[in-house]
């Protein structure tokens, strides 16, 4: 299915940016395929404005300066950009060009994938400075830069940048939510549109290409398990676009943290590199949204920053899925083995989605707290782990002395009482040992997320708690109505 669906907020934020006087220069950036280019067009479309859009490519400075002179030309005379032959002698000249055509006009300019234009032509930004500076600033233009190279653009904002202090606003665009696919997905129901955003996550691209007129193994089998599926080079290329710089080292650390390496230590031995070195790359790993670094909820406010309690996750689900099933097992691909790739993957694949359900279930708690539907408002909501426990969903308010400890199963059967008892009797107290004066004086909530739903006897062991009991279609509904909100 193809579409344009869930953006409400950052169509909100572009109107915000349309009712603002005078120029507009603002900067869009995210991951390749998350949908930038059809977020502006839409949006600009729909204003009744005027537009003038140009994509860049991976062409010569000259061959460049053509296009975009061209594409002026054709945009204001209602020709097909090539159709005359315009060779500009400078970028100076060729956004004159632009100036004139816009005149004193209100005009949405798309600039497009412009870190190609910055990587051939390295003085292509203070070109752009020197246009908006003399040509546009004092207009009626919005003026949009756009581009999958995160970094890059990010670096136009930076200090000593030659656009620095231009930008009137920013829009970084990321991955729609898991309530934001439903309508990718009409004809799942809330378990299998789980177990898509586990593989795909919230990439509009990715999941266009899903047909949920096939069943789960159908569609995995046909967009990944083929030698010439539409996702073979996906991770190179974008991990390449986002690094700007070779992949290999990048891609040894995706490779350990889906094998199950969260430690600095076992990363930096999976991959084969120093703990030291990993300084050079887990930061940028984690600010381009692709790895999370998790610090134990349990760990007071004042030590978070300095905790050497710290684990990393591929927190991108498209990337969690392919490192850990994909990647391993090219050599069965090459050799057409897909039915044995698939037997080995289903026998994991309960597991591997049941993380994107716990993940699910901090989200929910974190948008419960938003609300005041938790019996406190915490300063953390996260998990915890030591060696002698593990709980998946945590939240907490330190100077209250308040904890919510949740407990997260995506089995097919309902949670009977052991499960209930197994988190109040035994991982609590074990819990409360790592809390100041050893947790006492703490008072203890709990929470229960199931796949399917609840025993009476689990109803039963919980109610004395008030305990907060929570199935799967439960956690959709709520998530759906957190995102209208």
């Amino acid at each position: 299915m193809v579409g344009f669906f869930n953006r409400a907020r950052e169509m909100a934020e572009l109107d915000a940016f349309l009712r603002r006087e005078g120029a507009q220069l603002i900067g869009v950036y995210g991951r390749r395929r998350v949908g930038k280019t059809t977020l502006l067009t839409t949006w600009a479309a729909r204003t009744g404005l005027p537009v003038l859009y140009w994509v860049a490519k991976r062409d010569p400075k000259q061959a460049l300066m053509a296009s975009l002179a061209q594409t002026i030309w054709a945009w204001e005379h209602g020709g097909e950009p090539g159709e005359i032959g315009i060779q500009p002698r400078s970028w100076e000249e060729v956004f004159q060009m632009m100036a004139r055509a816009i005149g004193n006009r209100r005009v949405i300019v798309i600039l497009d994938e412009l870190p190609y234009a910055l990587q051939q032509d390295r003085g292509f930004a203070s070109h752009i400075q020197a246009a908006w500076d003399h040509l546009f600033k004092d207009s009626n233009v919005l003026l949009f830069l756009s581009g999958s190279h995160i970094g890059m653009i990010v670096d136009l904002l930076t200090y000593q940048a030659p656009l620095y202090g231009r930008f009137t606003a920013q829009l970084p665009l990321l991955p729609l939510s898991f309530p934001d696919i439903r309508d990718f997905l009409p004809r799942y129901d809330v378990d299998k549109r789980l177990a898509v955003y586990a593989i795909l996550g919230g990439i509009p691209a990715y999941l266009e290409r899903w047909d949920d007129g096939e069943t789960i193994a159908a569609n995995v089998q046909r967009l990944f398990l083929q030698r010439t599926g539409w996702f073979r080079n996906e991770p190179l290329v974008l991990i390449s676009d986002l690094t700007r710089r070779e992949s290999t080292s990048f891609e040894a650390i995706l490779r350990a943290l889906a094998a199950g390496n969260h430690t600095r230590e076992d990363i930096a031995a999976a991959s084969a590199m120093t703990s030291s070195s990993l300084s050079h790359y887990l930061p940028r790993l984690i600010e381009l949204n692709l790895v999370e670094r998790r610090i134990p909820a349990t760990v007071p406010l004042e030590q978070r920053r300095t905790s050497k309690l710290s684990r990393y996750y591929l927190s991108d689900p498209y990337l969690r899925f392919y490192y850990r099933f994909i990647d391993p097992n090219l050599h069965l691909i090459e050799q057409g083995l897909t039915s044995r790739l698939w037997q080995m993957m289903e026998s994991h694949f309960r597991a591997f989605v049941a993380l994107t359900f716990e993940e699910l279930c901090r989200v929910w708690t974190l948008a419960q707290a938003r609300v005041n539907g938790l019996p406190f408002a915490p300063d953390v909501v996260g998990s915890h782990w030591a060696t002698d426990v593990q709980v998946d969903v945590v939240a907490i308010a330190w100077r209250e002395k308040c904890i919510l400890l949740g407990e997260c199963k995506w089995g097919m059967e309902d949670i009977d009482r052991p499960v209930v008892r197994e988190l109040i009797e035994e991982k609590t107290p074990r819990v409360l040992a790592v809390l100041p004066d050893g947790g006492e004086g703490w008072a203890v909530h709990y929470a229960f997320f199931a796949r399917a739903g609840f025993t009476e006897a689990a109803r039963t062991e919980a109610a004395p708690h008030s305990a907060i009991l929570v199935n799967l279609e439960a956690l959709d509904h709520d998530l759906q109505q957190a995102n209208k909100s």
